[in-house]
């Protein structure tokens, strides 16, 4: 039922809609952004083509180190921050940062899984005869695990926030919800990347 309220002459008038929230106006997938991605899959093609092992090792570390210090950062020092500011504050952050993350993310765990592999399959590590094969099953899950959060929890977060705002009237309560798990996905992979720290260590020190 409506709340009722008085109008200043006495009448009997419901309570108008809430105001609408103000936000920038933003794109939900920037276009400047997608020569960049293009770029990048394109060196990642030609990597895998190519089949040498440095530009593999160079696009697995790049992307591997890209998608931890996003996961950290954003769980762990953006997102306090975020959960203090005023809506509007945190309104016109997110128009500023999710779009770029739409992009970022799913190139990132691209960029870092197909080089990974095929990196794998040059050098043997893939292989159940490898000595450390236990370690290289180990890592398979942990990274697979933060994939499937990455492209199945913390992305269609992002872009159900990206779609929220975008409508004439946005709900702050579905904004707030969506946003802490867009964060709270990013501090639990973050802490799985921890994982990855000990695995890829190991491997490397034979």
């Amino acid at each position: 039922m409506a709340d009722i309220a008085l109008s200043p002459g006495g009448t009997a008038v419901a309570d108008a809609p809430p105001a609408a929230i103000e936000r920038p106006d933003f794109q939900i997938v920037p276009r400047a952004g997608l020569p960049i991605v293009a770029v990048v899959l394109a060196l990642l093609i030609v990597g895998i083509a190519v089949n040498t092992a440095w530009p593999l090792q160079f696009l697995h570390v790049v992307g591997g180190s890209a998608w931890t210090v996003i996961d950290l950062f954003l769980g762990f020092v953006l997102g306090p921050i975020i959960g203090r500011m005023s809506i509007p504050a945190r309104i016109e952050f997110t128009t500023r940062l999710m779009p770029k993350m739409v992009l970022i993310m799913p190139t990132v765990v691209t960029v870092t899984l197909a080089a990974g592999w095929q990196l794998g399959t040059k050098l043997g590590t893939v292989q159940s005869s490898y000595y450390l094969h236990g370690w290289v099953v180990a890592s398979y899950i942990v990274v697979g695990v933060m994939a499937v959060i990455a492209l199945g929890l913390l992305e269609p977060a992002n872009i159900a926030v990206l779609v929220e705002l975008k409508k004439p009237r946005p709900r702050p309560q579905v904004i707030d919800r969506l946003m802490k798990r867009f964060l709270y996905t990013a501090g639990a992979t973050g802490l799985m990347q921890i994982a990855t720290f000990v695995i890829m260590t190991r491997l490397t020190a034979g």
